[in-house]
């Protein structure tokens, strides 16, 4: 008996060190959670692993696949054999000149008109302003699937098609649109602008609002009109917003596919009036199961994408270059 209650004294004390140990362990973490040290990183710490999963190891990945020939079998190093074969690939410079073209368009389009169009919903003139940003911005929320479907019926050539029945009251005949480069383009930069320029417009309207109304009042009193005001105050003034969605719109003009995949109902579009470049990477790497051939690809998406960005930022002065005079004085 004196050795059986000696064993049980000796479970309790070791069971008591145990959760004593336990409970400083919590209260040492909790103690670090709460620290005002450590609180950003925790709060930064999942955008950080975000970041490194979704973007840093694919991105990584990508660039070392590119310079391989991907098989089920495993992977073989081939140096730049990839690249060299897109060099004469007239699929792959087919595609770059489509992507390059809508992102010009697309900047001619969806720069001055969202920018007029929130200058026009901030002015004294309008009422029910945030009826008019409503309007504008559901089209964003239409999925592009949806809305390329919807596109793809306006447009068909059949006469029961929106668009040919317009061109029937017009006293026209039917059109096939998707089917010649002019009228499909049409169609597709419809699409884009409809989805696009309510989003584009609040990035502008985000602008106009941190413009303080005292330097158009300066203008008011300097004897300045509406014009003026505009030239001179506002488009400086909105210089920021203006790279900003330059450069996003950049991005989204070069990386486009679901659009021209849902308006001509899969990646083959006649005499590849529709093919981009996220579509020519989609074919050979998903429907052609060439990987590494896709990868590069989008290597060479991402190295066009990165120079006209960072050429457009030298330009407008956001990335300055060089040494200004009296600058090491």
């Amino acid at each position: 008996m004196a050795n059986w209650f000696c064993l049980k004294r000796l479970l309790r004390q070791r069971t008591s060190a145990i959760l004593r140990e336990r409970l400083i362990t919590v209260k040492k973490a909790k103690k670090l959670l709460y620290s005002q040290k450590v609180a950003p990183y925790v709060f930064v710490l999942p955008f950080v692993l975000s970041l490194l999963i979704f973007w840093a190891y694919p991105l990584v990945t990508g660039i070392m696949m590119s310079f391989q020939e991907v098989s089920f079998s495993g992977w073989t190093f081939i140096g730049t054999k990839n690249f060299v074969k897109l060099m004469s690939d007239k699929y792959f410079a087919t595609a770059v000149a489509n992507s390059v073209e809508y992102m010009l368009l697309t900047l001619l389009l969806l720069i001055p008109i969202p920018m007029l169009l929130a200058v026009l919903i901030e002015s004294r003139l309008t009422k029910a302003r945030g009826v008019w940003k409503v309007i504008l911005y559901i089209p964003a929320l239409t999925s592009v699937v949806i809305s390329g479907m919807l596109f793809r019926l306006m447009f068909s050539e059949g006469d029961s098609s929106q668009m040919n029945q317009l061109m029937h009251l017009l006293g026209q005949s039917s059109i096939a649109w998707l089917k010649s480069k002019g009228t499909a383009w049409c169609a597709l930069l419809l699409l884009c602008m409809w989805r696009w320029t309510g989003v584009n417009m609040l990035y502008f309207v985000s602008g106009l609002k941190s413009i303080d109304n005292s330097i158009y009042e300066s203008g008011d009193i300097d004897g300045a009109n509406g014009w003026q005001k505009f030239w001179y105050l506002t488009l400086p003034l909105l210089k920021p917003t203006i790279v900003y969605v330059v450069t996003i719109s950049v991005y989204a003009g070069l990386s486009m596919f679901l659009e021209s995949f849902m308006l001509w109902n899969g990646n083959s579009s006649p005499k590849n009036i529709g093919l981009t470049i996220v579509g020519y990477l989609y074919k050979r790497g998903i429907e052609k199961n060439d990987m590494g051939y896709a990868c590069a690809v989008g290597v060479v998406l991402l190295v066009i994408a990165m120079a006209i960005n960072v050429a457009q930022l030298i330009a407008t002065g956001t990335i300055k270059v060089g040494k200004h005079r009296g600058e090491d004085d």
